[in-house]
């Protein structure tokens, strides 16, 4: 069959070495990827974003502060919010928000306190402006981001690369929450088992590039051509047509960031 459309739902592009970025944007054609959502770490990289896309209309910007690193100063924080809400008609998302899962396993005395008062801001400020917001948020963290979301009613929620327990699956599927799949879904059993349990509809796919993963794309540059590959199980694990999910994962995509 030919290659349909597909969009990188979550994707770190201002991370890539420019000549892999250069390289990225002009295989996008060749590989019938029609836009990228490039979420941003701090303020400099949502910058950064912000100035790639004003030149390449595929790159769809999301601007945050990605919680595994240091928190920001209070200035920092809300030369971030006012960026976010000058420019926030050029802006698909605020993203990358959410809660230190990694950094605290490294250094459990770390106090999740800051962070989740730090995505609060986040998550009121995607409430007011109306913009869907994108989420890094695993495990027993899950829970915290869901009551946040639910507190202050805030549907248009993005959550990449997920992994949880049962039940706050299907808290999220209940609330019609969304979720990325990554490359790994060739070779993670945790992932495959959430794309059996999720419905179609709250599905995207993502590389996360320009992070790397194992298996057969070992060695490879992460590219959002390899999303080509995360459909083919998606439609395996799931019994349909390859069509068909090619057809809802971009759908879910351009409608969820509304582009």
């Amino acid at each position: 069959m030919s290659r349909s459309s597909l969009i990188d739902a979550h994707v770190h592009l201002d991370l890539y070495e420019p000549f892999e970025r250069e390289k990225i944007l002009q295989e996008l054609g060749l590989y019938s990827v029609e836009a990228l959502i490039s979420v941003s770490f701090h303020l400099a990289s949502s910058k950064q974003n912000l100035d790639i896309a004003r030149r390449d209309a595929r790159v769809k910007t999301a601007a945050g502060h990605h919680p595994e690193q240091e928190l920001p100063s209070e200035t920092e924080l809300n030369e971030l919010l006012v960026f976010i809400q000058r420019h926030h008609r050029e802006l698909v998302a605020i993203g990358e928000v959410g809660l230190p899962y990694y950094k605290m396993k490294e250094d459990p005395s770390l106090s999740l306190t800051p962070y989740i008062e730090m995505l609060e801001r986040f998550i009121i400020q995607s409430k007011q402006l109306d913009k869907p917001i994108i989420l890094h948020g695993i495990y027993e963290h899950a829970p915290i981001i869901c009551d946040l979301l639910e507190k202050h009613s805030v549907n248009k929620a993005h959550f990449h690369w997920f992994k949880g327990d049962k039940k706050t699956i299907e808290r999220m599927i209940e609330k019609g929450y969304s979720v990325s799949i990554t490359p790994d879904v060739l070779y993670e059993e945790e992932i495959q088992e959430l794309v059996k349990t999720y419905p179609i509809e709250g599905l995207m796919v993502e590389t996360d590039g320009p992070w790397r993963f194992e298996g057969v794309f070992q060695n490879r540059m992460t590219h959002p051509g390899l999303m080509h590959r995360s459909v083919e199980m998606i439609a395996e694990l799931k019994g349909l047509r390859e069509s068909a999910v090619y057809k809802q994962l971009f759908r879910n995509t351009k409608e969820f960031y509304g582009i």
